[in-house]
């Protein structure tokens, strides 16, 4: 199976109202155990497409409409990996470590939580930017003021999973191996590379092969990543 079918550019009619994607997000979390891996994800997700949905309601964004069908984009990515994985099929590599690793013992909840944001950003992100250009006839100029507005929502949101989720005292012990794992992963570099990567598919969709190559290899870059923050730890 190709990305390309993995991962198939979303159609306008495709794509699920920002309120409905927060209440398939609650039907989700309600059927797995708080423990369960993309629980835990979820839960941190779903905090910040309320957020979103918030701020679209109160007009905080210079392009509404277009800020939010990119957020109903990029929601719906996610909420396909998950009918994928259920349904048998095969879900884009970067989101594999996760649905493979998540009832591990020894993964603790933040890597759980992190790994999910890092395939989410990393692979996800780049792609529903392009749908959305795409979709509403715009150039990618259009929509980086905005999505520097969605940046400090999740930046802000990181800071406070990891103060929720890393456990006690060991927090600045640079040698616990905790420690040592996340702080060697950065959202703010993520999104960087997401929007470098989205502004190089952008160029690149005239050629469909070259777009197709450049699409597979952004995957199996970040599933790389996500294996390596899932790494099993004896705490």
């Amino acid at each position: 199976m190709t990305t390309a079918e993995q991962v198939p550019a979303q159609r306008a009619g495709d794509v699920l109202p920002i309120r409905d994607v927060t209440a398939r997000m609650r039907e989700i979390g309600a059927e797995l155990p708080p423990r369960d891996g993309v629980a835990v994800f979820n839960r941190v997700y779903l905090s910040v497409t309320e957020e979103l949905e918030r701020r679209l309601a109160a007009g905080l964004f210079e392009e509404r409409e277009a800020t939010g069908e990119l957020g109903a984009r990029f929601a719906a990515r996610y909420l396909d990996a998950v009918d994928a994985e259920r349904a048998g099929r095969r879900p884009p590599a970067c989101w594999r470590p996760l649905f493979q690793m998540r009832r591990h013992p020894a993964v603790h909840a933040l890597q759980f939580a992190l790994a999910g944001i890092n395939a989410h950003i990393g692979h996800d992100l780049p792609l529903s930017l392009v749908d959305t250009c795409r979709s509403r006839g715009t150039e990618p100029d259009a929509l980086e003021a905005d999505y520097e507005r969605i940046g400090e929502l999740l930046t802000g949101l990181e800071e406070r999973i990891r103060e929720d989720l890393m456990p006690g005292p060991d927090l600045l012990d640079v040698a616990d191996p905790l420690t040592h794992l996340v702080g060697s992963w950065s959202l703010e570099r993520a999104r960087g590379g997401a929007w470098a990567a989205f502004r190089a598919l952008w160029g690149l969709r005239a050629f469909e092969a070259l777009a197709e190559e450049m699409t597979e290899g952004l995957d199996a870059t970040v599933g790389m990543t996500g294996r390596y923050l899932l790494t099993p730890l004896d705490r």
